[in-house]
């Protein structure tokens, strides 16, 4: 079913989702000289950084009939990444002055909103946003194109809304959907006879709920960590539950704070409403906060069997963006984390844009196939779950480079990788302080030098 494109042609590609991936696949691929629609469910661009303060009926997010929210934003939730690393490549997320922007370092949430909505006036990428429009199923059709449904409210004099669907064929289609809205749960024995409240950090906004609380955290992540903070400020007590990167029986206090523990996993949960800790410590709990991450989901997609989602790994995916067979027709924007993700769905669609063209090749199906097979056995061989596929913490440099590589742009400069390191060694260093306080500022300034060059250089050739 593989096929290669024609050199420098042109295709009608369907992006689906307007969020940061889908932004900047519609803008490369426009770039590359391809007919784009985008499909954005929302009335806005944005994804998952346009704050909602709904939360679902269903806290833990386990019943697939919900109504679903898709943001998981907090309201308090500040980037755990600066700005200099954030961004574009080709669109420096600078401060900027305005009513309601956030001049720090690492912003709040609504700050990144902003600039995902200056970035898509800027490049005139809502032109091309069909908003308002749920895709709901995509397949391939014997044409060899892909079918995408979608589906739209349509309001009658009387205000009411009634759905309708619509029918396009595309050449080409490339998932931007992103992967935080369908809640992971952790597996606890006992739990269906346990008495308490439980949720899940996608259904998590404000800490008041939880005020003179005792509460069980789940979870080890950047947000676990804001989120524990902020609810013991309120919470008569929070106990966090984490894997140890050592495996120890740790019981001990959080330096810094009174009212919160640290623990081991949990063992069991209880009928009389107690946890107990592998560490052997018991908790007579209120509520158990679930900070255990979130699964993929496609389930408009229909690729008989070809690309699945298996223990939260998508595959077989070359490079995490093509599924071998159906490459280059169907593709994926933003599948790995522990990256940089804004310039990592950047470069990401610059290879999709270019493959797409025939500006760049890939490698025959056979050879990807092989390489995805390879990957997976190194994961394997390494002690790496399958569920973390796609985990790229130790390798998202190495891995960003070789797409540049593909792509043939030297946009990686060596700050961004030297502030990789500064980050995690200062967020290592000031847990609680690591967004005010830093140790890099000469790597912020060869970062801004930078920024100014390329301005120079775009407004020197006619464009911004």
């Amino acid at each position: 079913m593989q096929a290669s494109p024609n050199l420098l042609s042109s295709h009608h590609v369907a992006v689906i989702g307007a969020g940061a991936a889908g932004l900047v696949a519609a803008r490369e691929l426009h770039r590359e000289g391809h007919k784009v629609v985008v499909f954005e469910k929302d009335d806005q661009v944005g994804g998952l950084w346009m704050y909602d303060p709904r939360v679902e009926p269903d806290p833990l997010g386990l019943d697939l009939t919900r109504p679903v929210v898709h943001s998981s934003l907090y309201e308090s939730l500040r980037t755990n990444l600066p700005r200099e690393t954030m961004g574009f490549m080709d669109y420096p997320f600078v401060t900027r002055e305005g009513e309601g922007r956030d001049p720090r370092r690492f912003p709040g949430h609504r700050e990144v909103l902003m600039y995902l909505q200056d970035y898509a006036r800027e490049f005139g990428i809502e032109e091309m946003v069909r908003f308002g429009c749920e895709v709901v199923n995509v397949e391939m059709i014997d044409s060899g194109k892909w079918k995408v449904k979608s589906k739209r409210k349509r309001l009658d004099d009387n205000d009411r809304g009634d759905d309708f669907a619509d029918h396009e064929d595309f050449d080409a289609v490339v998932v931007c959907v992103g992967h935080y809205t369908q809640p992971r749960i952790a597996e606890i024995p006992g739990i269906n006879l346990w008495p308490g409240k439980q949720i899940h950090s996608h259904n998590y906004r404000i800490p008041e709920p939880f005020r003179d609380q005792i509460i069980i955290l789940i979870g080890a992540s950047a947000s676990a960590a804001d989120i524990s903070v902020e609810i013991a400020g309120l919470a008569k007590e929070v106990h966090i539950a984490r894997r140890s990167a050592v495996d120890d029986d740790t019981y001990e206090k959080k330096p810094g704070y009174d009212n919160i523990w640290l623990h081991s996993t949990i063992e069991r949960a209880c009928e009389d409403g107690t946890v107990i800790f592998r560490d052997g410590s018991v908790i007579l709990a209120d509520v158990i906060l679930h900070c255990t991450g979130y699964k993929y989901g496609f389930p408009f997609l229909k690729t008989d069997g070809i690309v699945t989602v298996d223990d939260n790994r998508v595959g077989p995916l070359y490079k995490h963006v093509f599924p071998p067979i159906l490459a280059p027709w169907l593709s994926f924007v933003g599948i790995p984390y522990w990256t940089f993700p804004f310039p990592t769905f950047e470069v990401q669609s610059k290879w999709i844009a270019g493959v797409l063209s025939g500006r760049i090749a890939l490698p025959s199906q056979e050879d990807m196939v092989e390489d995805v097979k390879i990957y997976y056995s190194e994961l394997e061989a390494s002690g790496v779950p399958k569920n973390h596929t796609h985990n790229l913490a130790h390798s998202t440099n190495d891995y960003n480079m070789w797409l540049a590589s593909q792509c043939q742009c030297s946009c990686f400069e060596e700050w961004r990788i030297e502030m990789s390191h500064e980050i995690l060694k200062n967020w290592r260093a000031r847990p609680n302080m690591y967004r005010d306080e830093w140790d890099d500022d000469h790597l912020i300034l060869q970062a801004h030098e930078d920024f100014n060059r390329r301005i120079s250089n775009k407004a020197s050739n006619g464009h911004i």
